[in-house]
């Protein structure tokens, strides 16, 4: 299995990476860590909102997406996450220093656009949703910064 970093695969720089590493990949799948982070953006009082999660996930797909591109010996591009009609979390908040496991799995794709199932994992966690997303095979730069 090849490796990279997460910054290698995603298009995202600074505080906005927010998975911490691949954990496994396949043609259609990805699971990588996430260790919830103290401060940043999203952290208070020692807790992220639930809600983030769909941020995690949609990296992930992200990671998979970069992870197929430096395979291919191509430069990251830009993706865009479109929406979920449903999001489900049996918690409201995921305390900082949780590790979860966020999976997901590639269940439709034509012309760049894509639907993927995802799932996040961690004693006394789960999160489902499934994600609509964009890829156009275009190369960009870094746009998500500090």
């Amino acid at each position: 299995m090849k490796e990279f970093s997460v910054e290698e695969l995603l298009p995202h720089a600074g505080n906005m990476v927010l998975l911490n590493r691949v954990i496994d990949y396949g043609e259609d799948t990805m699971r990588a860590e996430v260790i919830v982070r103290d401060g940043g953006l999203f952290a208070d009082a020692n807790t992220v909102p639930a809600w983030l999660g769909i941020e995690y996930m949609a990296q992930t797909i992200a990671a998979l997406g970069g992870m197929k591109r430096r395979l291919a010996g191509k430069p990251l591009n830009l993706g865009f996450l479109l929406g979920t009609r449903r999001y489900d979390c049996n918690v409201d908040k995921f305390a900082v220093g949780t590790v979860l496991i966020v999976a997901v799995t590639r269940l439709v794709q034509d012309q760049g656009l894509g639907v993927f199932d995802c799932r996040i994992s961690a004693e006394g966690i789960v999160a489902a949703a499934k994600l609509n997303v964009y890829q156009p095979d275009s190369t960009v730069n870094r746009v998500i910064t500090e």
